[in-house]
């Protein structure tokens, strides 16, 4: 059966059933935890759910701050006041890294747009 439109995906979806379908694969009720109450008491540590607005946000300011710490090592060592050029080098690669990632999430982000943006409805 083709999908053809979300909605269609949406009906198609909607006519099943976890509890149905652990029945017909002959899954014992007890074998398998209950996942309701999983979902009611998270692990202790887990992260609240975020939107992939608030992931996207808090990875920019993330590297952000990587970059600003960069820019200090530098800072630090041209004045004189460290002599680890390890660190700076260090601080500057992981600052180098996470924008090149972050530019990349960005582009996919754009792909994923125009895309959705060429669709048919």
């Amino acid at each position: 059966m083709a999908i053809e439109n979300l909605g269609n995906m949406n009906k198609m979806l909607s006519g099943y059933n976890t509890q149905d379908w652990m029945k017909s694969a002959s899954i014992e009720q007890g074998s398998l935890p209950q996942f309701n109450e999983l979902a009611a008491n998270p692990s202790i540590g887990a992260k609240p759910p975020q939107s992939f607005s608030e992931m996207l946000a808090t990875s920019l300011t993330d590297v952000n701050n990587m970059q600003v710490e960069a820019n200090k090592a530098i800072q630090k060592l041209a004045s004189g006041q460290t002599k680890n050029i390890h660190e700076t080098m260090l601080a500057v690669e992981n600052a180098e890294i996470a924008f090149k990632t972050m530019n990349q999430v960005r582009m996919k982000v754009i792909e994923a747009y125009k895309e959705i943006m060429r669709m048919q409805m």
